[in-house]
């Protein structure tokens, strides 16, 4: 199939450099990469499921709540803390 394509300035410079490299046509070049590249989205499949696993750490310390948390902070870290 013959079809134009519009290639960035760097990738057509580093296929063009691929091709003086190894000798082979620039043609061959491209349709080599873009297989590589189709292959390698096909074998890749989809990521596990990303899960979060909850860890009790407590509740706050005596006296002390989370419905501040700018107190909490300078408190732990001093007035300085932003």
């Amino acid at each position: 199939m013959r079809t134009t394509i519009t290639l960035d300035d760097d990738v057509a410079s580093r296929l063009e450099t691929e091709a003086r490299r190894s000798g082979q046509s620039f043609k061959t070049v491209v349709n080599e990469f873009l297989r590589s590249g189709l292959m390698q989205r096909q074998t890749a499949g989809k990521a596990p499921r990303f899960v979060v696993a909850p860890l009790d750490l407590g509740g706050a310390l005596p006296g002390r709540s989370y419905d501040d948390i700018g107190a909490l902070l300078e408190e732990a870290e001093g007035p300085r803390h932003r």
